[in-house]
């Protein structure tokens, strides 16, 4: 009877922790440019590579948000642009049991971004590619040190405006 009593016990607090679940990934967006194509094959590729990244969340409705990677990949050789790659992977994700504001905003800002990014990662890599260029793959980031970052920057602002 006790350990029936527990089970119960360590169900309920179970079901009463924070989750978040993907219902649904999906490519928003994506667009390749190449603008000096085919002129750009002929000469030797030795590009500088810039990396624009942004995260963004909407609410669907009470549990549900839709949370957004946009990813931007640049190369430029000499003044030239060589390609530019832009992905925007996005997923809707179910969270549950969220009883502060800012465990929910770090779920959004950071936890669910980290689960979208192997999907545009492997979109971008994949677009490079197909491109016809040499395989390029994002490093990982650290989406939790961003997000820290974010609040810093929010947290200065609102001290300096008062």
């Amino acid at each position: 009877m006790a350990d029936k009593e527990a089970d119960q016990a360590r169900d309920q607090e179970q079901t009463e922790q924070p989750r978040v679940a993907i219902q649904k990934v999906y490519l928003r967006d994506a667009s390749v440019e190449v603008p000096d194509g085919p002129d750009v094959f002929t000469r030797e590729f030795n590009p500088k590579l810039n990396v624009d990244l942004n995260t963004q969340a909407q609410t669907l409705s009470e549990e549900s948000y839709q949370v957004m990677l946009t990813v931007t990949v640049t190369a430029q050789q000499e003044e030239a642009t060589v390609y530019i790659v832009e992905v925007q992977q996005a997923a809707v994700f179910h969270l549950q049991n969220f009883e502060h504001e800012a465990q929910r905003a770090h779920a959004l800002g950071a936890y669910c971004p980290n689960m979208l990014f192997p999907f545009v990662r492997e979109t971008v890599a994949d677009m490079v590619q197909r491109a016809g260029f040499p395989q390029f793959l994002l490093q990982p980031v650290n989406f939790d040190a961003l997000y820290q970052q974010q609040l810093q920057q929010q947290n200065g602002q609102d001290s300096a405006s008062q």
